[in-house]
């Protein structure tokens, strides 16, 4: 077997940030294994590009959750990246960072050193923010670019008006002191092109002499002496392609994402010992958690038709599309350089709630029966809210022993009776934030689910029927002390029970964070190098 210092399994977000920093050290070996192809694809670096991406097979998982009361007993798509820079190369841009309490929350479970004091300094270290931010929040000299949206629209501008007119405020940046209030969207976008995961870490890394980087490897299963992760075997090529095995001589890593990273785990006979039993496959090490404490937000989402103006949906085709392929072309400007959502707003489902517990997001632009990935004919405009800590825990098993088969994804979204008084609550909102007077001269009639539905039934009844995942699951191998019965990796991501595996990706995050989760994904990345490098943390942020 050739043999590697590192072995990464994954390209995606912590993946590419992993590969970088560890491959700094110029006398270590790093390999990469990607079971997607490369990030050639033009519509993966076109920020608009999202929309073909989301149902694109060569670059995108296209996994389906099973189905659920709360969810009507529809399958839900959940997409994930499949090619370099995972996920981040085929999701809609944002960089949020969340609350100054979810990483607290982590350090007050027993992980030591993820509070935000002490994670703040990564979130810094690796940022290249484009416009304004307090230098205790926010980075200048890291390779990720994070820019302002500055394309501007009316309906975005009325709605920011309206949302000012409800008590909320504007706030000049959510990544910083605080979250809380209404702004446009800051996003991994520079000069009209997507900044991936790979386009940051991972291809500078590659120019490096001692990294590897393999596509179109699919991991199969990890390879054991005793109780140390040894290596991993994977297959070239896809299910009848060459079979292949590698030797880590230092660790091997796991990065594919809260889906495939306790697959993975399951596969290699780690996980419940009733389930690996079940489907024949040996229990090497039971460990209760892994697949299980999956989190995610679930979003429905209200349509408004628009009149008096023109949004996004007209501007995506015909002649009006031509001209802003042109315009994309020759300044980089237009629709084809947006992100699918442009304001973001943080607000509380009830007033004396110390931190918001509601995120919402609007854009001047309406999707076929409220799904992502096909726009309406007529003018639209949309807003999708969501509670931010959802309490609702779902699992990840694996189907077979057969990797090439999709994992069991449940969700169980709004199984606990607190998520769904909080969506309630933040669907009534979205609702008035929908009919204030700035938007009024714009406002024709509500679409989906109509002034018809009223009730808090009703409500429900139109989430179950609509309501869909915000790509965020997280938690299945959740990082905790031993004392933790569902603790998959300790606070150095080390698995609990063996010796040369860790695993870094948002699958380790105990709790749900109030954020899309690709800025943190990153940033527990870089923590996660200095852990496994033995370096001295950055000295922790003090804050008032």
């Amino acid at each position: 077997m050739e043999t590697f210092d590192y072995i990464i399994v994954g390209a995606g977000s912590a993946g590419s940030v992993l590969a970088n920093r560890l491959s700094e050290d110029g006398t270590v070996r790093v390999l990469v294994l990607e079971a997607g192809p490369s990030d050639w694809h033009p519509f993966i670096h076109i920020p608009a590009g999202f929309i073909k991406t989301f149902h694109d097979p060569r670059v995108n998982w296209l996994y389906h959750m099973e189905p659920s009361e709360w969810t009507g007993g529809r399958r839900i798509l959940a997409p994930r990246g499949k090619t370099l820079g995972g996920s981040s190369s085929i999701n809609g841009h944002i960089y949020n960072r969340g609350q100054r309490m979810d990483f607290d929350t982590w350090a007050q479970l027993g992980n030591r050193g993820w509070g935000y004091a002490d994670v703040l300094p990564y979130f810094r270290r690796m940022e290249r923010r484009l416009g304004d931010g307090d230098p205790t929040f926010r980075g200048r000299d890291g390779s990720l670019v994070v820019s302002d949206l500055e394309w501007r629209h009316p309906l975005c501008e009325a709605f920011i008006a309206g949302a000012v007119s409800l008590g909320i405020p504007r706030n000049p940046d959510y990544n910083g002191a605080t979250q809380e209030g209404v702004a446009y969207a800051q996003r991994t976008i520079d000069k009209g092109r997507r900044v991936s995961a790979a386009m940051a870490f991972l291809h500078p890394a590659r120019k490096r002499p001692n990294v590897t980087v393999r596509t179109r490897a699919h991991a199969t299963g990890l390879i054991f002496d005793g109780r140390r992760v040894t290596g991993v075997a994977y297959r070239r090529g896809g299910r009848n392609g060459t079979p292949v095995m590698v030797q880590a001589g230092r660790e091997v890593i796991l990065s594919g994402g809260a889906y495939n990273s306790p697959q993975l785990l399951q596969l290699s006979g780690i996980g419940p010992p009733a389930l690996l039993t079940s489907l024949g496959l040996p229990v090497r090490l039971a460990l209760p958690g892994v697949g299980e404490n999956l989190r995610d937000h679930y979003a429905p989402r209200f349509t408004v038709r628009v009149k008096n103006i023109d949004t996004i949906n007209e501007r995506a085709r015909g002649l009006k599309l031509a001209r802003e392929v042109v315009r994309y072309l020759t300044t980089r400007r237009g629709i084809l350089a947006l992100n699918p959502t442009l304001i973001y707003c943080f607000w509380r489902s009830e007033p004396g709630i110390a931190n918001s517990d509601l995120q919402f997001t609007f854009t001047p632009a309406s999707y076929r029966e409220g799904l992502q990935g096909e726009l309406d004919l007529a003018p639209g405009m949309t807003i999708a809210s969501w509670q931010q800590r959802p309490e609702s825990r779902g699992h990840v098993r694996v189907r077979s022993a057969d990797p090439f088969e999709a994992p069991i994804i449940q969700p169980n979204y709004l199984a606990e009776a607190g998520d769904r008084r909080v969506l309630l609550a933040g669907m009534k909102l979205a609702r008035r934030l929908l009919k204030t007077k700035p938007l009024e001269p714009y406002y024709a009639y509500e679409d989906f689910p109509g002034d018809k539905v009223q009730s808090d039934d009703e409500l429900l009844g139109a989430a179950k029927q609509r309501g869909t995942t915000t790509f965020h699951p997280a938690g299945t191998c959740r990082m905790g002390p031993k004392t933790d019965p569902l603790a998959v990796v300790d606070d150095h991501l080390r698995v609990h029970g063996l010796e040369g595996l860790r695993v870094i990706d948002a699958s380790i995050m105990p709790t749900m964070l109030s954020a899309n989760l690709n800025a943190a994904t990153l940033m527990l990345a870089d923590k996660a190098s200095d852990l496994i490098r033995g370096h001295s943390p950055p000295e922790p942020v003090v804050l008032a």
